[in-house]
């Protein structure tokens, strides 16, 4: 009886599986599905949209900011402004009012710099036909200037230090993109193990991709494979059956030997 329960209760889960597993699968498809939306989309609609969506998580990230640091709690409070400030005082109070302003300051000054950033940056992947430094820093140039403008930190000449503020953002962007490309693994690389990816992939085994790379068994390898080669880059009994098993009756792999 134990034993039934227990078969059940076995066969009841692999129906069902795991239901984080499955919400979150869910989710991914829900994002593909939009992703794939948006592409298809004109440059216009793309953009606006990327910009409303990025204001708004910039919005809920400025409120919680501004709600943490709002009424004194803040670890650096907010020095007024002394009478009869003159114009570079009153510069530098905006300027600390910028970074530390209440829930709807913060909600406001951040939803126009995440949006302005999204939507340049959404325009500039269409017109360069991808990601660069250049889309980038222009994206973090025109984010900072706003954010610069909106926020009141420009007094006493907002254009002017809308230039600079927005230069600063974009030095700092394009530092970190080159940061990012240099510690990225090179595209090319993956190009030499697209079909084997692709054949792991099928038969559930992506974990042994490292494998291959680790023993430069790459496509063209494919064809050449044996179980001599595969137990040398460490894989299980198990993965090497299924993967030799896959390279013969591949028509591809069967026209290569």
């Amino acid at each position: 009886m134990a034993s039934a329960s227990s078969s059940s209760l076995a066969a009841g889960q692999a129906r069902g599986g795991n239901p984080l597993e499955e919400w979150s699968g869910r989710v991914k498809a829900l994002e593909a599905g939009f992703r794939k939306w948006m592409a298809e989309q004109p440059t216009h609609i793309e953009a606006v949209v990327t910009t409303a969506v990025g204001a708004v998580q910039g919005a809920a990230l400025g409120g919680l900011m501004g709600t943490l640091t709002a009424d004194g709690g803040s670890p650096f409070p907010v020095p007024q402004p002394p009478p009869n400030a003159n114009p570079e005082a009153m510069a530098s109070f905006k300027q600390a009012q910028a970074l530390a302003g209440g829930p709807l300051v913060q909600a406001r000054n951040f939803a126009v710099m995440t949006g302005a950033n999204a939507g340049i940056s959404c325009v500039m992947r269409r017109i360069r036909g991808g990601e660069d430094i250049q889309g980038s820093m222009a994206a973090a140039f025109g984010s900072g200037a706003l954010f610069s403008i909106v926020s009141g930190m420009g007094t006493p000449n907002p254009v002017a230090n809308a230039i600079t503020t927005g230069a600063a953002f974009a030095i700092f962007q394009g530092g970190f993109f080159m940061i990012g490309q240099k510690f990225s693994k090179p595209q090319s690389e993956d190009l030499y193990y697209s079909r084997a990816r692709s054949m792991l992939q099928k038969l559930g085994l992506e974990k042994y991709e490292k494998n291959f790379k680790k023993g430069l068994l790459t496509d063209q390898t494919l064809p050449l494979l044996t179980d001599s080669a595969l137990r040398d880059v460490k894989i299980p009994p198990g993965p090497r059956l299924l993967i030799l098993d896959q390279i013969k009756r591949d028509p591809e792999f069967a026209k290569a030997r």
